[in-house]
C-alpha cells in the first residue's frame, strides 16, 4: 500500500478530497497580500501547487504564474485546469528559476514537506534567491510546541457514485525536527470500502526557530490564519501565515 497515495494513486480525486478547503477566498486573500506588502508585480510561483487551484484563481486575478511540484500525475491535472499557467517538476527544497518573480506562494502547510531543518533552510534560501526586491514569500505553518496529537479534521463527499472520506492529522513525538502528517482515506462503492493510509514525514519547527530561519533573508509580518481577514497573529494559536517581503 502506497504511503503517498493521495498524491499518486488517488491524484485524480484529490479535488474531492479537499473539497472543503475555500481555494477562492485563500487566493483572494494572498492577492490582497501581495498588493498591501509587495513590489506591486503580478509573476507569481506556487511551490507544491499540486492540481492547481489556487493557480486557477490567481490567473482569474491577472497573476502570470507557475506551478511546481514533485509529484507527476498532479501537474498532469494541473496542466489541463489551467493551459495558461506553466508547470515544473521540481523539488521545493532545491527549485531553479529562470527568471526572479515577485509572489512565491506555499500553502495548505506545504512548506513542512522540507521534511528537514536542513530541507526548509535550503528552501527559504531558494526563495529569496528566486524572488525580485521586495517580493513577496507566503505560506502557513504550525508550529510543533502546539501541536495536540489527539486532534484531526475529516470530511466526506460524494463523487462518481462513491463516497469519500478524508482524515487527516498532525503526530510530533514531543522531541526533534521530524513529524508526520497523517492521512485517511476511503472510497464506498455499492457496499464495498476501499482504504488507504499516508503518513508523511514533514519538517517540525517552532515559530522562533522558523523566524530565525527567515530572518537572514526576509521582513516578516505574521498573521492570523484567518482569510477572511488580514491580522497580526496572536501569539497562542498553533498554526500562522507567513508575510515574508525579500530585503
Amino acid at each position: 500500500m502506497s504511503s503517498n497515495a493521495l498524491y499518486t494513486d488517488l491524484s485524480a480525486y484529490y479535488d474531492v478530497l479537499c473539497a472543503d478547503i475555500n481555494y477562492q477566498q485563500q487566493s483572494q486573500a494572498i492577492a490582497r497580500i501581495a498588493g498591501l506588502f509587495g513590489n506591486g508585480g503580478k509573476q507569481h510561483v506556487d511551490l507544491a501547487c499540486g492540481t492547481a487551484p489556487h493557480i486557477w484563481h490567481l490567473l482569474q486575478q491577472g497573476f502570470q504564474c507557475t506551478g511546481l511540484d514533485l509529484n507527476q500525475p498532479m501537474l498532469d491535472l494541473a496542466a489541463i485546469r489551467c493551459p495558461d499557467a506553466q508547470f515544473m517538476q521540481q523539488d521545493l527544497c532545491h527549485f531553479q528559476l529562470a527568471e526572479p518573480v515577485d509572489l512565491i506562494t506555499c500553502l495548505l502547510y506545504s512548506i513542512h514537506y522540507s521534511a528537514s531543518l536542513t530541507g526548509l533552510q535550503s528552501c527559504l534560501r531558494h526563495v529569496s534567491q528566486a524572488l525580485r526586491p521586495g517580493g513577496v514569500f507566503c505560506f502557513n505553518a504550525v508550529d510543533k510546541e502546539r501541536i495536540s496529537n489527539q486532534l484531526s479534521a475529516s470530511h466526506s463527499s460524494e463523487y462518481q457514485q462513491s463516497r469519500f472520506t478524508f482524515a487527516s492529522s498532525w503526530y510530533y513525538s514531543g522531541q526533534g525536527e521530524q513529524q508526520a502528517l497523517n492521512l485517511h482515506i476511503s472510497r464506498e462503492t455499492a457496499g464495498h470500502t476501499e482504504q488507504w493510509q499516508d503518513s508523511h514525514t514533514m519538517v517540525a519547527v517552532s515559530f522562533t526557530e522558523l523566524l530565525a530561519l527567515l530572518a537572514p533573508y526576509f521582513e516578516v509580518h505574521v498573521l492570523e490564519h484567518d482569510y477572511q481577514s488580514i491580522q497580526p497573529w496572536d501569539t497562542q494559536s498553533g498554526n500562522a501565515l507567513f508575510v515574508c517581503v525579500k530585503r
